[in-house]
């Protein structure tokens, strides 16, 4: 637990933000600060579950803003009382840290490899010649090529000021998280909750892997719509297509039941051009009579509708795209190979080309294709349209095909306490629309491989319907480097023996399951049963259907609860034309630059004044405000503290009046913080500091000077609560000026308590308005704010004013004073043109 430092540290005599970084970073790691004491019970713990941010780029400043609003809030709790469960994670498998292997290492995987336990990558790599390597041994060149930018990351996130107890980290791909996610996948599959199918699947041909429903993307892309005949029994019927190159995979044609044109072809059949393949005609209600000729041909498959209308009419099926991309070398059953000859691999945009030729010149095209823009689905990773191809692939159940299930996790979405709550809504929409289940299996290397193997027959056919799985002891494994129970290494891939599932589980299969990776799920039951299920899920929005909605997935079939009680939803960070900010649009803003210019408080302080939920525009000008903010703490409280402490009690009415308004900032803040409105809680705590500096340290300042006991206790009061209230956003200078005076560490202080004053806030506003306008009277005359004011005149409130009397003279250098009653607040201030300042 933290250490309670015994010394106090010298109060500096220029007091600087430079250097508090590193100074109390390093002194929070050595005290132990936020280490997390795991001997408290669940009720007095907050536990956090930390987003894991990719560890196969760099951070942005929108990360930045983000983790500090969690981490505002973790602060927050902590001061409450509670012990803070908040550790950090690092998402480490998928794409871009495969691409970075191959090329850093030259190597590329090949899960048939076995695993060499002595591998060493070429010592000059070649990228033209890559070298094949087993699975394992291209998971452990990833965990080698990431652990420096996990130093990286954690370098940055202490600079930034995260109160993560770093002795609580884990990563995506480590053996823990393998096995959780294994044991998971193999209790859904216990369960029937997972299950392979046989079935069109979205596809991406630059990666070669499945996409699920929730990692697409609609872009417009440019097509051509093409006016081509089929061969009907009573004439040609007109298709308008943009995709000629699938009538080899034409299976029917379809139109609306109620479009009178095509009434009397339901039943019918027609030719496809080029190839004379006999399709139905057929009517179904999703065709679209005012969409092109109002009649379309059915391929397998062209879109999602196309996979719909198949599944629904109990068509055929016609294949002849490949997983690369490029058309089947060899025919659908019933196509004829003399004209397929022409397009087989070929690319789709070379088939489309070649068909379009053909179909020209046997006159089956009419007039040139037209250019139009369409929407397209895309992988939201990939530049090229997805095709639709036919593959076995893993799936969990999630309500998209299960009306019962569906309503049950919108019942979860319903339990969760939402911040902002209009963000609920993107969950109902999300599970609303769900339009079929989870697809989890990729085709990829580096990610946690699904712990199943197929039994070969006598003829060496998987049989996929009595997979063999692994006990949980035996959790994680790698079933293409390892054999299943029974089985020795030599039967691998031979008749009568066994062959490992070859995919991996998508990335959300594993970050789905950050609760119980974090929190030690079967790994450590007495530390899982102290913080789960957890207090927060803090995200972006943008991701609700993907890592949130997972998440409530998992948890909600092993456990039948929810996975947390409360979620935080931030917004992004746009750029100065109101654009988000990415990597992918080469418009991001890194913060280490920021960091070291303004200092972290300024940075966090910028990022804190993003209200949760909404998208907030990068702006260093907010930043340089947060800065001079950090700077005027300094300042100020050298100034509080350059008065001897004396014993005393807070007696005078402008005292009084003074805690009495920092008391209703404490309340408001609290209530703020406990809505997890973080932004609210600053915004209050800010303005009654900026009062509190310009006007009450103004009127206070004589009495202060001359030793004053009341004025003296009030100010370092009021230093007490200010410094706790400004911690969770400012850590470094709170912390800075706390140990100038107080022991221990700030962040481990009470949060301020709500405390009845016998006081009136009013006394404190009345005073300050009155100074306000003195002011502005020697500023007028040009006068220094030290000049005298012969007489000054003021009206209104005067059992107010009379209570703050002695103050205001002094503060205003008054000679005369002159009190009366009035309706409305007046002031009137003399002021003598004297010496130098005529």
């Amino acid at each position: 637990m933290t250490q309670q430092r015994l010394r106090h540290a010298a109060m500096p005599e220029k007091p600087t933000l430079d250097g508090l970084e590193q100074v109390w970073v390093a002194r929070w790691e050595g005290d132990g600060t936020y280490r997390f004491d795991r001997s408290k019970t669940r009720e007095q713990i907050y536990s956090i579950d930390t987003p894991p941010p990719t560890v196969s780029g760099s951070l942005h400043v929108g990360h930045v803003f983000s983790y500090t609003h969690t981490d505002t809030i973790a602060r927050f709790q902590r001061m409450r009382g509670r012990e803070v469960f908040y550790p950090m994670g690092w998402d480490d498998n998928g794409l871009p840290t495969e691409r970075r292997v191959q090329n850093h290492f030259g190597v590329r995987c090949d899960p048939s490899v076995p695993y060499d336990p002595s591998f060493e990558p070429p010592a000059k790599p070649d990228p033209k010649r890559q070298v094949s390597i087993s699975r394992g041994n291209f998971i452990e060149l990833c965990e080698r090529l990431t652990v420096e930018d996990e130093k990286a990351f954690e370098e940055l996130w202490r600079r930034l000021g995260l109160s993560v107890d770093w002795s609580m980290t884990y990563a995506t791909i480590d053996a823990n998280a393998r096995a959780a996610s294994q044991r998971a996948f193999l209790r859904n599959l216990a369960r029937g909750e997972a299950y392979m199918a046989e079935a069109p699947t979205l596809w991406d041909v630059t990666f070669r892997t499945a996409v699920a429903q929730a990692e697409l993307e609609d872009r417009d892309w440019p097509g051509a719509f093409h006016r081509i005949s089929f061969y009907g029994e009573q004439g040609p019927v007109w298709i308008e297509t943009t995709r000629p190159e699938l009538i080899p995979a034409c299976v029917a044609l379809v139109a609306h039941p109620d479009d009178e044109r095509y009434k009397p072809l339901f039943g019918t059949s027609a030719l496809t051009p080029l190839f004379g393949v006999e399709v139905p005609i057929m009517a179904h209600h999703l065709a679209e009579p005012d969409k092109g000729s109002g009649i379309a041909m059915i391929c397998t498959f062209g879109d999602i509708t196309d996979v719909t209308w198949w599944r629904e009419l109990g068509l055929t099926t016609r294949p002849v795209v490949g997983w690369d991309g490029r058309l089947l070398p060899e025919p659908p059953e019933g196509v004829e190979a003399e004209p397929y000859k022409e397009l087989a691999g070929k690319t789709v945009h070379s088939a489309r080309e070649r068909i379009v030729e053909m179909l020209r010149e046997s006159g089956d095209l009419d007039g040139e294709p037209r250019p139009v823009q369409r929407t397209v689905k895309f992988y939201e990773k990939g530049d090229r349209p997805l095709e639709i191809v036919t593959t076995r692939q893993w799936y969990i159940r999630n309500g998209g095909r299960d009306a019962e299930l569906r309503e049950r996790l919108l019942g979860r979405g319903s339990e969760l306490s939402w911040h902002p709550p209009h963000m609920r809504v993107r969950y109902d929409n999300w599970v609303g629309g769900l339009t079929g289940d989870w697809l989890i299996s990729r085709q990829r290397f580096f990610g946690v491989p699904f712990p199943v193997w197929y039994p070969l027959d006598a003829d060496g056919n998987p049989d996929y319907a009595n997979p063999l799985v692994p006990s949980e002891d035996e959790l994680p494994i790698d079933p293409s480097s390892q054999a299943p129970s029974g089985y020795g290494e030599d039967q691998r891939g031979r008749p009568g023996g066994f062959v490992g599932d070859p995919d991996v589980m998508d990335t959300w299969a594993t970050s789905s399951l950050s609760p119980e990776i974090a929190g030690g799920w079967e790994r450590d039951p007495d530390l899982f049963s102290r913080v789960f299920p957890m207090d927060l899920r803090p995200q972006a929005h943008e991701i609700i259907r993907t890592w949130l909605f997972s998440t409530v997935v998992r948890a909600h079939q092993e456990f039948g609860s929810l996975p947390w009680s409360d979620v935080a939803i931030s917004g992004w960070i746009l750029d100065p034309d109101r654009k988000k900010m990415s990597k992918s649009k080469g418009n991001v803003t890194t913060p280490l630059g920021l960091l070291e210019e303004y200092g972290s408080d300024a940075v966090r302080y910028w990022a804190a004044s993003g209200r949760p939920g909404t998208d907030t525009a990068f702006d260093t000008g907010q930043i340089k405000v947060g800065r001079r903010l950090a700077i005027k703490i300094l300042n100020a409280s050298k100034f509080v503290l350059s008065f001897d402490e004396v014993s005393g009690e807070v007696v005078q009415p402008l005292d009084l009046s003074m805690l009495a308004g920092l008391s209703e900032v404490v309340r408001e803040a609290t209530e703020a913080f406990e809505g997890y409105d973080y932004t609210r809680a600053l915004e209050a705590t800010e303005r009654f500091f900026w009062s509190f500096c310009d006007d009450y340290l103004e009127l206070v300042k004589a009495r202060a000077y001359e030793g004053d006991a009341s004025a003296v206790a009030a100010l370092r009061q009021a230093l007490d609560t200010m410094l706790r209230l400004f911690a969770p956003f400012l850590p470094f200078v709170t912390e800075e000026v706390w140990s100038w005076w107080r022991r221990g560490s700030v962040h481990r202080a009470e949060w301020p308590a709500v405390r009845a004053v016998e006081g009136d806030p009013a006394v404190l506003t009345v005073a300050s308005e009155v100074l306000r306008q003195v002011r502005k009277a020697k500023s007028e005359a040009k006068l220094s704010m030290r000049a005298e004011v012969s007489r000054l005149t003021v009206s209104g409130p005067a059992a107010l004013v009379r209570l703050a009397q002695d103050d205001l003279c002094g503060a205003g250098n008054v000679e005369e004073f002159v009190l009366t009653e009035g309706p409305e607040l007046s002031v009137t201030a003399d002021v003598a043109v004297q010496g130098d300042e005529q």
